[in-house]
């Protein structure tokens, strides 16, 4: 059950920022990048997994500061949490190391000089913000001010979450320092800027030969054809990274040394056991690289890093895997509004890491969807899948084995003509799970393991062995149903191994004894004996998913976090820092307002709309059509099926692109941030809110 000839295989997943913990959404991307590496292993593959902290930049720099700590202590300290974390939920790296390292400085130094050699590296001066209390040169995300575009405050240097329009910071209006509040001033400095440009011929070529999927391809096809501007590369003192050779106070941009810290985390590897570090990253290089990623940094990835890699006689990826996001519940998970769970609360609670691994799988496809963890959906998955059919088959039939059978399965039944019919039966299903966990389809391989499941407990309610077990008589039957429900199990456990290692590692050492963890080709092997059976694993109490709900109240709300006081202070001297209140209404004009719970039952664009959704309402027995401006926050079937609340008495508007019955009530800045309103638990579509 291996494949013909080993593979040399080395795998990253993109590299953790060293300034906040691992939340649940980013486990999905190192779940999905564990669940392939043990396969790989389990098939007797030579692969080799590494990542490390992304340490360098001004917010680590700047975060430092504010607690008293050189920034070497910060991402220390914040290594171990991270590692500590990753350890929870059971992902296993070969090595997880940092950027901050000599063997990182020393590649990114090579990789630069051999750049500059090729004509690759231009040298230019820019008109920048400096803030002049902190005396540093200012970040476009360190920058807010009024939008150019549609006038919208407070908004980042670089882009408008109100309206979506991306500009230079010094396009922005009453700009201010978000640092120190005070209002920045322009100076020029010398920057040096990667010709990107240059390297469109090989990048046009590169992005459609395979590395890419599909639909990650298209979008490098929209920045390919828009053409390509000159990186900018540096960054200027004072900052936390790597200096730039022969450029006295110029840094590295931390997105420059970011994936280079795949190659330095897998030369310190290489330096510990000895590993061949060329035979990897050579041009000629016959190993296989691959890196998973979320879809944000696609353009780094597939852009930058390949183009660098190419002009710098380093080998480019064999496969670059990007995921989709994370929502809960529906909702879109913020660092900057704090709408996360992070994993060590997750572990606080005692929720099993393996349960939240398992889900994970059901929902990854290989593609760049976006998944949503849903609380409810979550917690009936697994206690039926993983306890109601799997764990089930092993605590329905063992017991037989052990206390009427000496524990000792049938091994004579595997030599039979049926007996091999079902071996063989086995080895062709791991076959085509093997294929979909290669291709990263981890929701079809979940679905056909528990189809098997889902049949060998209808076999074992066919010949219902309790009532066998009555009569000594018919030991030889209970023996040969017993033997091929527990071969099943163990069928089950190897296909699973992947997902849930610690829980398959107990039933390979402690159930059928085994001296090691399941292998793929265990698959054609059937077991001999068992031992007594154990508990494996509890049901989800929906009690503990609401003690997690609860324990993370704070983050799962919106927190607006007050300004300093100088920014503060700046905002006093904008002309209409606030917007003036409208005219008031009478206690009697609110209370004319109807407002229902209403379901949606479908939601869909509108052509030739930037921010509607047609949405089609179920008011209990009656059925409306609004239109509404939320398109930027929700996709369409993050919406179906959904209670909501609606102005029920709005009178009907007629717009161009239809009749609007009423209004969706929504609350937020705008661009991402609107969040749709829902009744509370046990509310019915027509029911009025009060």
């Amino acid at each position: 059950m291996t494949d013909t000839a080993p593979r040399k295989i080395l795998v990253t997943s993109a590299l953790p920022y060293a300034n906040g913990p691992i939340h649940l959404g980013h486990l999905v991307e190192y779940i999905q990048t564990d669940i392939w590496v043990r396969f790989q292993k389990m098939r007797g593959h030579d692969c080799r997994y590494v990542c490390a902290d992304d340490t360098h930049g001004t917010p680590i720099m700047l975060r430092a500061d504010k607690e008293g700590i050189k920034p070497e202590d910060l991402i220390a300290r914040v290594k171990t949490e991270h590692e500590r974390d990753f350890k929870g939920f059971h992902v296993e790296f070969d090595n997880y190391y940092s950027t901050h390292s000599e063997e990182t400085r020393r590649f990114a130094e090579t990789i630069y000089r051999r750049l500059k050699e090729r004509n690759l590296i231009a040298e230019r001066s820019i008109e920048q913000y400096y803030d002049p209390v902190k005396e540093m040169f200012l970040p476009d995300r360190f920058i807010k001010g009024e939008c150019p575009k549609c006038h919208a405050k407070d908004q980042y240097g670089d882009s408008c979450e109100a309206c979506g329009a991306t500009y230079s910071p010094t396009d922005l209006i009453n700009p201010f320092s978000a640092i120190s509040g005070a209002e920045p001033v322009r100076k020029e400095s010398v920057h040096y800027f990667f010709k990107l440009g240059d390297c469109a011929d090989f990048l046009k070529t590169w992005t459609r030969s395979g590395p890419l999927q599909s639909e990650a391809a298209n979008k490098m096809d929209e920045w390919l054809s828009g053409g390509l501007s000159d990186w900018d590369i540096s960054r200027d003192a004072p900052y936390f990274g790597f200096e730039i050779p022969d450029a006295p106070g110029k840094y590295f941009y931390v997105w420059l040394d970011a994936p280079i810290g795949y190659m330095g985390s897998f030369r310190n590897l290489c330096n510990q056991l000895g590993i061949n570090f060329e035979e990897y990253w050579n041009k000629d290089s016959q190993a296989e690289l691959y890196h998973f990623i979320g879809k944000d940094i696609l353009y780094f990835h597939a852009l930058f890093w390949p183009a660098m890699l190419e002009h710098s006689d380093f080998r480019t990826p064999t496969q670059i895997y990007a995921h989709g996001f994370l929502t809960v519940n529906g909702e879109k998970m913020s660092k900057s509004r704090g709408t996360f769970i992070t994993a060590q609360s997750y572990l606080d609670q005692g929720l099993n890491p393996e349960w939240l691994r398992y889900y994970y799988a059901c929902k990854l496809n290989g593609s760049m969807e976006d998944i949503d963890l849903n609380l409810e959906d979550f917690t009936a998955r697994v206690n039926s899948d993983l306890v109601g059919k799997y764990i089930n088959i092993a605590s329905r039939t063992a017991g037989f084995v052990t206390k009427q059978l000496q524990g000792t399965l049938d091994a004579s039944y595997w030599l039979t003509d049926e007996g091999r019919g079902i071996l063989e039966g086995a080895v062709g299903s791991g076959f085509w799970i093997a294929e979909a966990i290669e291709a990263r389809d981890y929701s079809k391989a979940i679905r056909e393991i528990m189809r098997i499941a889902d049949s060998l407990n209808e076999f074992v309610n066919a010949q219902e062995p309790w009532k066998i077990a009555k009569n000594p008589d018919q030991n030889n039957l209970l023996l040969n149903i017993c033997t091929r429900s527990l071969q099943g199990f163990q069928l089950l456990s190897v296909l699973l191994s992947p997902f849930l290692p610690n829980l398959t590692s107990r039933v390979a050492r402690e159930f059928f004894g085994m001296d090691r963890d399941f292998l793929w080709s265990d698959i054609a092997n059937p077991p001999k004996q068992i031992a007594p059976y154990q508990h494996l694993m509890t049901r989800i109490d929906p009690k503990q998913i609401q003690a997690l709900v609860e324990a993370n109240k704070p983050s799962l709300e919106p927190k607006p976090e007050p300004a300093p006081h100088s920014q503060a202070r700046h905002a006093e001297h904008q002309q209409h820092a606030v917007e003036p209140i409208s005219d008031t209404i009478s206690i009697d004009d609110f209370a004319k307002i109807d407002l229902r719970v209403a379901k949606i039952l479908n939601a869909e664009p509108v052509e030739g709309a930037d921010k509607l959704l047609k949405l089609t309402l179920d008011l209990g027995g009656e059925t409306r059509t609004v239109f509404a401006g939320i398109k930027s926050a929700y996709a369409p079937d993050q919406l179906i099926g959904r209670l909501t609340v609606m102005v029920a008495n709005l009178a009907p508007r007629k717009m161009k692109f239809g009749l609007s019955e009423g209004m969706v009530l929504a609350a937020g800045p705008g661009g991402k941030d609107i969040f749709v309103l829902q009744p509370d638990e046990g509310a019915q579509p027509g029911m009025r809110v009060k």
